[in-house]
């Protein structure tokens, strides 16, 4: 049962770590185009969306490689630990 404690807990922290990036970016972009929406009174919702589109696709491509590998050091884990999950 720890073997499968240790994986779970990897796996939601390197989740986290997938995912903080791309929030971060979107949550900043959005905020400074609320703030210029608010400042231009310019209330269109295309205006929101494309740049939080292109800023969260960049940030994607940008740490894409760091993603996946955190993901194959999770996969070389899991793998790792099959014995130990099954009780061999």
């Amino acid at each position: 049962m720890a073997a499968f404690d240790g994986l779970l807990r990897e796996a939601l922290l390197v989740a986290a770590v997938l995912c903080l990036p791309v929030l971060c970016v979107a949550t900043l972009v959005g905020t400074a185009i609320a703030v210029l929406q608010a400042a231009t009174q310019v209330q269109e919702q295309t205006l929101s969306l494309l740049p939080k589109l292109l800023a969260v696709g960049l940030s994607v491509a940008l740490f894409g490689g760091f993603a996946m590998h955190l993901c194959a050091g999770l996969f070389s884990d899991v793998l790792a630990q099959i014995p130990a999950l099954v009780g061999l």
